[in-house]
């Protein structure tokens, strides 16, 4: 099954700095085409192709945050 979009909690996001951090670190991952983040949702939604999930959790852990729940599409 190929992946195409990752919606995923991330706690800890406090500013618009934090904001910028995720998605940066989440658009170098191979196959990632688009990101967003929510500050107010706490959520980044990643589209792209053959996703991770597990690598997205584990780029957020890396940065501090807390990776939660996420659904695949």
């Amino acid at each position: 099954m190929s992946i195409s979009q990752v919606e995923i909690e991330v706690a800890g996001m406090s500013c618009n700095h934090c904001v910028q951090s995720v998605k940066n670190a989440l658009e170098k991952i191979a196959g990632v085409k688009q990101v967003e983040v929510n500050l107010e949702r706490g959520l980044a939604t990643v589209h792209g192709e053959n996703l991770l999930p597990e690598k997205i959790s584990m780029t957020i852990e890396e940065l501090g945050f807390a990776p939660g729940k996420y659904q695949v599409e």
